[in-house]
């Protein structure tokens, strides 16, 4: 065989490896800190519980495409919202950046938590939503996406607050590039593992 030939046969080795990595498995990591919930924010099937959920993004000075990840976040929540059977969201009300987002009593007075206020107030700020790439040597690419999110549950009935937490969720691994297709889901199942299956940390593949 000649030298070119061998050349063009381990090229061609190495591209059909490396596409194969590319394809490679991914894993779901998810991490909350902060006030958890003790377990699910409802039972599913149970009668649903009236519910008002507040959202706001703080993205980064620098991020990209900042309206198109907003209407992937307001999808996503609305997608949790339509899954959880167990609660009745009355409206997702988006706040401005001159809203309060930091004291309890003044959240309870925002349209939709007047006299006949839902049961449970939801707060979601969103600060990361979309890919993640991160290349290491020796030639390691991980990738993905990820959704950062703060979330703050009211028990308007006894004026309660059931959680304050931070989650960072992850989609991805090694030689895994993901667009923003998948934001959506992503920010639905973030909003799933903090509300739903609260724990400090869990990976999962699927």
């Amino acid at each position: 065989m000649s030298l070119a030939r061998s050349f063009t046969a381990a090229t061609t080795a190495v591209l059909a490896t490396l596409a194969l990595g590319l394809s490679g498995c991914a894993t779901t990591q998810i991490q909350s800190t902060g006030e958890l919930l003790r377990g699910p924010l409802c039972q599913p099937g149970s009668p649903p519980v009236s519910t008002v959920i507040y959202w706001a993004p703080q993205w980064r000075v620098d991020q990209k495409e900042p309206v198109r990840r907003e209407l992937a976040a307001l999808r996503g929540i609305q997608d949790f919202a339509a899954r959880t059977d167990c609660l009745a969201v009355r409206g997702v009300y988006r706040l401005s950046a001159t809203q309060p987002l930091s004291n309890d009593a003044e959240l309870q007075r925002l349209p939709g938590g007047g006299p006949d206020a839902p049961a449970l107030l939801l707060l979601v700020v969103v600060r990361e939503l979309g890919p993640r790439i991160e290349i290491g040597l020796p030639w390691v690419l991980e990738g993905g996406t990820e959704a950062s999110i703060d979330v703050r549950v009211l028990d308007t009935r006894t004026s309660t607050r059931l959680a304050n937490a931070q989650t960072l969720w992850r989609n991805g691994g090694r030689w895994v590039i993901k667009g923003v297709g998948t934001l959506e889901r992503d920010m639905s199942a973030a909003l799933t593992a903090t509300l739903m299956s609260p724990q400090p940390s869990s990976s999962t593949t699927p």
